[in-house]
């Protein structure tokens, strides 16, 4: 046990986080734009290699509009959301052994991620048909622009950690694609006909991200050094 409190083993248990997304929907409306989100996160380190987080996002997401060439119908929707998602991330470096390897030290840090989590839909949405050729200017595309569906999220990255005089990783920079698959049809607002409108999946978001963390509380040793000094 001796080794395991030597520099370079140990970790802190909790974190707190922020991040910056560019990101696009994929629903049922034709053209999508990409719109800017943000997050807040609540880290536990299981290991220095397994992070689970609770994060909070929030931004908008956007499609459509109400000429031909951006949908056949006329529909334009904005999405102010709000999601709550929990999410574990295990990075490289808790399966392989990197202790005499410069390559594997480099990749180590590099993971996969799956989350499930809610999402509170808030819609601005063109309701009433407005391109005549379609069918009466009086028809009401059904849908509601308030729901809440379940999230499925998929994610993949890198962390740069950053440590501190006592070797220990004190931040973390993540870079990382996040692609959330939505259940229902809240996340552009409408649930039209599928026999009539073309509606191929599940509503989906796409996420690039970067994130910061800072790590705190308990100290806790690992089985191998996470900073090597070679």
């Amino acid at each position: 046990m001796a080794a395991k409190a030597q520099s370079g083993y140990n970790y802190q248990e909790w974190g707190i986080g922020a991040g910056a997304s560019y990101q696009r929907g994929y629903t049922n409306i034709q053209r999508q734009y990409n719109d800017p989100g943000f997050n807040l996160n609540v880290i536990y380190n299981y290991n220095p290699y397994l992070p689970v987080e609770a994060e909070l996002q929030f931004g908008k997401l956007s499609g459509g509009g109400t000429t031909v060439n951006l949908d056949p119908f006329g529909r334009k929707y904005v999405n102010n959301y709000k999601a709550l998602i929990v999410h574990a991330d295990f990075q490289l470096g808790g399966a392989i052994d990197y202790s005499d390897s410069w390559f594997l030290n480099a990749v180590k840090n590099f993971y996969a991620g799956l989350g499930i989590g809610l999402v509170d839909n808030d819609n601005t949405v063109q309701r009433t048909n407005v391109i005549a050729s379609n069918g009466p200017l009086t028809y009401v595309f059904p849908g509601t622009d308030s729901s809440i569906n379940v999230d499925l999220v998929f994610r993949v990255g890198y962390e740069f950690k950053i440590f501190d005089d006592y070797n220990e990783p004190a931040f973390a920079i993540d870079l990382n694609y996040i692609h959330s698959i939505v259940f229902d049809s809240g996340l552009d607002g409408y649930n039209d006909n599928r026999a009539e409108f073309k509606h191929n999946s599940e509503d989906q978001y796409r996420q690039f991200n970067i994130g910061f963390k800072y790590y705190f509380g308990h100290v806790t040793s690992y089985t191998k050094l996470i900073r090597q000094f070679n």
